[in-house]
């Protein structure tokens, strides 16, 4: 959450900017341009379309006789904003070599200094407000420059290493145990005057019946339990949508895990390491924590009861899959316009997830914030958290 006065917000959006120069910083000048699957999107894309949000919806808007900084980069780097015009196929943005890299780096300059003139002497309230969720629409890009970027080092044969000072997958459960919460009518959704998304809007009340939630979370030897249990093939413990999945992909073990010389290894931003047992699982789909949750004899948490429970939990390593489908509250309303588009049309066919991650960024947090993704994707850092 950042305020929203014109020093801070201007020390702020610095502040977020530096920080997606800053995970680039390890990178090769290669590594910027690959896209090895259509859900990846290439660093340099990500640089880009977070610098293009800045200009499109706010100097372009607010700064007057502002130029672009190139006429082509509308259509290059608008990710799904229908009303703002057409735009590359998103399996397309690792076909772009051009613009080059120290080209989007000259773009983001550009941007940043006639952002910080315009927040010199902007007093529009509505502008303030399209500013800060440029932030956290750029932070949201920085957890996905990580996990990205995760996945084009860790499908490279050679499991380059990105930092050995963060594999950022060496957590461990800090709490133990089962949380006891009651039935009872709770209220549910954001509550308070500083930034929400739209989609965390429309307070409302829920009915919940009395639960006993886990502590702590699924760790890798648990997982792999259930695994040399027959996890995979026994199709009982899966849905059939999960099945299917499994058998088509041929999928056998979390993403990034490689058995060798009959050993599990996983890969890590610190390059390929053995298998931590009693780190905190990650990289699993829905279809495989609902299979695990089966197995256990358990299940996953619906988004409102972890939410009830969150002010308990030690949360934020993992994003924990619910058994919560991705709807809007009640009373739930679009924006009018590109803004608009930003969360309300996604909602279909989609699972929430609570909490946050190791790569979330900071101040990007808080327990109404409702991540979604397909129940089959495993690229960000997800995890298991059971409830009886």
């Amino acid at each position: 959450m950042f305020p929203t006065t014109i020093s801070s917000l201007k020390e702020a959006y610095l502040e977020v900017r530096d920080y997606s120069r800053m995970i680039c910083e390890p990178l090769e000048i290669e590594d910027y341009v690959p896209q090895p699957v259509a859900f990846v999107s290439p660093p340099k894309w990500h640089l880009a379309h977070s610098t293009w949000f800045f200009e499109t919806f706010i100097l372009k808007n607010y700064k007057p006789d502002y130029q672009v900084f190139h006429d082509d980069f509308n259509y290059l780097f608008n990710s799904y904003y229908n009303n703002v015009g057409d735009r590359v196929l998103r399996t397309d943005r690792g076909n772009m070599t051009r613009p080059s890299v120290e080209k989007v780096y000259a773009y983001r300059q550009y941007v940043d200094q006639h952002m910080e003139d315009l927040l010199d002497t902007l007093e529009d309230p509505e502008a303030l407000k399209l500013i800060e969720l440029g932030l956290h629409h750029e932070q949201q890009h920085q957890e996905l420059l990580v996990t990205d970027i995760k996945y084009i080092l860790g499908h490279n044969p050679t499991f380059p290493v990105y930092s050995h000072e963060q594999s950022l997958s060496d957590a461990r459960n800090r709490q133990s145990g089962w949380l006891s919460v009651e039935e009872g009518v709770y209220n549910v959704g954001y509550a308070g005057d500083g930034f929400c998304f739209d989609n965390e809007l429309g307070r409302h009340k829920v009915y919940i019946q009395p639960f006993e939630i886990n502590k702590s979370l699924v760790t890798n030897a648990e997982y792999l339990e259930f695994m040399q249990a027959g996890g995979y093939t026994d199709f009982n413990l899966w849905l059939d949508e999960g099945w299917s999945w499994v058998k088509e992909n041929e999928i056998k073990a979390p993403m990034y895990w490689h058995r060798i010389n009959g050993e599990w290894h996983t890969y890590t931003l610190a390059g390929l390491e053995k298998l931590d047992p009693d780190a905190v699982l990650s990289h699993v789909s829905y279809y495989e924590a609902a299979a695990f949750a089966q197995w256990k004899g358990l299940r996953l948490p619906t988004e409102f009861e972890w939410e009830v429970a969150a002010d308990q939990l030690d949360w934020g390593q993992r994003w924990e899959w619910t058994n919560s489908a991705y709807l809007p509250y009640p009373g739930f309303t679009k924006a009018a316009g590109a803004v608009g588009e930003y969360n309300g049309k996604f909602m279909v066919n989609q699972m929430v997830l609570r909490g946050a991650s190791v790569a979330t960024s900071p101040k990007h947090s808080r327990k109404s914030y409702r991540n979604f993704f397909h129940a089959p994707e495993r690229w960000q850092f997800t995890g298991i958290r059971l409830v009886k």
